[in-house]
């Protein structure tokens, strides 16, 4: 029966998605014999902690002294920041501190645009990209570095972790699980190949592997890390290098977020598509449409035509699986409308908020790809309020 036949089919992408794609890393770890990457703690070249802020006045001085503090020699650590448009005092601010390089200059021209320019400005081997808003662990720059001293890593991604606390509400911590989950799958995805992007908050690359980015980019880390694993170098994950923010003040300020970023995700994939020839990439092509691709495209459209279809299964099948797989749906749904009624509220059960931010996440699927087909997405970002 083709009904039977799509149902399960839809079921099955939603699940491997979600769930069997970790499984197969899992294995893929176990069985591949990969020879694992070089880290000397030793390695200690000079490296530029390079920053891109418009207006982030409130945050300077406590992202300066985090700057001040981190563990690298002095005499090798350049801390840059680039300041396109910024209006706010932000260059008065940071003049006041010395050893380090401002750039500024009145015209905004978005995030990608203000990269271009100072990637032209800085010669450091190693380019470490950080947001203003994001606080550095003290020795974030030595986990970064011990990994570039393999010349097959190309990249380093660090990890992002959320600050909450034991009673948050449902849009901190469906934020927190979700990018613990991901964390997970950066780990395995860097033992068995190349992790798959790196998030702007902390990254890092080769000098010479940068090229001057289309001004029109919205996802500027995913695109430019990829790009560097599509010439052939690694992704490596550096879990013990971490990047901490907090979550977005609410629903509709991470909603906003999101959009932005699915609309993103839409020309990735255009950006990309060479990447989707897994006889040419191997592996990092097989866990770039596991990890990114599926949950762009099909994985959005799979969750209402597994609905539609299950109800319309368990109401013509005598077979109790789809009656009991539709009652599970209907628990599911009911978390998520749960979710929507307590997202401004502190709870302790934050098990409750992951339907909830997984049909965020899907939702905003659907209107960041409205908003990248109408050419309505501004490359300039438009900043969430943050808790």
């Amino acid at each position: 029966m083709i009904v039977e036949l799509l149902f399960w089919i839809f079921l099955g992408i939603i699940i491997y998605t979600y769930l069997l794609f970790w499984f197969v890393l899992y294995l893929g770890v176990k069985i591949r014999k990969h020879k694992p990457i070089i880290e000397d703690p030793s390695y200690e070249p000079e490296v530029c902690l390079f920053i891109a802020a418009y207006n982030e006045k409130e945050y300077l001085h406590a992202k300066m002294q985090n700057c001040l503090s981190l563990d690298y020699p002095k005499q090798k650590l350049r801390i840059v920041w680039v300041t396109d448009g910024s209006d706010d005092g932000s260059v008065d601010v940071l003049k006041k501190y010395q050893n380090i390089e401002v750039y500024h200059q009145p015209q905004r021209n978005g995030k990608i645009g203000a990269i271009n320019r100072g990637m032209l400005l800085v010669s450091s081997p190693i380019i470490i990209f950080s947001d203003c808003n994001s606080i550095l662990t003290t020795d974030s720059i030595r986990e970064i570095v011990r990994y570039m001293s393999d010349p097959r890593v190309g990249c380093v991604a660090g990890e992002k972790r959320i600050v909450g606390s034991t009673q948050e509400t449902a849009a901190v911590s469906g934020e927190r699980i979700y990018w613990k989950y991901e964390s997970c799958l950066k780990k395995y995805e860097s033992k068995l190949d190349s992790a798959i992007g790196a998030a702007g908050e902390l990254f890092a690359i080769r000098k010479d592997l940068f090229s001057e980015v289309e001004e029109n980019i919205i996802l500027d880390d995913f695109i430019i890390s990829m790009r560097i694993a599509s010439l052939g170098y690694l992704i490596a994950y550096a879990p013990n290098a971490c990047a901490t923010e907090t979550a977005s003040l609410n629903i509709q300020e991470e909603l906003k977020r999101k959009i932005r970023i699915a609309s993103g995700c839409m020309q990735a994939l255009v950006k990309l598509k060479h990447l989707l020839n897994p006889f040419k990439y191997g592996w990092l092509s097989v866990n770039y449409i596991s990890h990114k691709v599926l949950r762009w495209t099909l994985v959005p459209i799979a969750f209402p035509i597994v609905f539609v279809l299950n109800m319309y299964l368990s109401s013509v099948q005598d077979h109790t699986i789809y009656l009991a797989l539709f009652f599970f749906q209907l628990v599911l749904y009911a978390f998520v409308l749960l979710g929507n009624l307590i997202e401004e509220k502190s709870t302790k059960f934050k098990i409750l908020t992951v339907p909830y931010y997984i049909y965020l996440m899907n939702y905003s699927i659907y209107l960041g790809a409205i908003r990248y087909f109408k050419d309505a997405q501004s490359v300039n970002w438009d900043k969430s309020a943050r808790s």
